[in-house]
């Protein structure tokens, strides 16, 4: 019976070392893949703000045009 009893809590401990050990693994793999998505996400986003507003662009010549506004009218 003790050895029994033993045996079992040995099965039950070696369970919850495995699943804690799994669950580190898995959840720091998830924080990466998080943090590679957001990184990437970021310089994608980037990439198409600054083309956005490269020379040359409607985007651009709007920006200008504004700028020269506010200068004229502020005098």
């Amino acid at each position: 019976m003790g050895k029994a009893v033993m045996f079992l809590l040995a099965v039950i401990g070696g369970v919850v070392v495995v699943s804690w050990v799994v669950h580190a693994v898995f959840g720091a793999f998830f924080y990466l893949v998080l943090a590679a998505a957001l990184v990437g996400g970021g310089l994608w986003l980037y990439g198409r703000i600054k083309r956005e507003i490269a020379p040359g662009t409607r985007t651009q010549r709007r920006i200008e045009a504004a700028a020269k506004t506010y200068r004229m009218r502020n005098r």
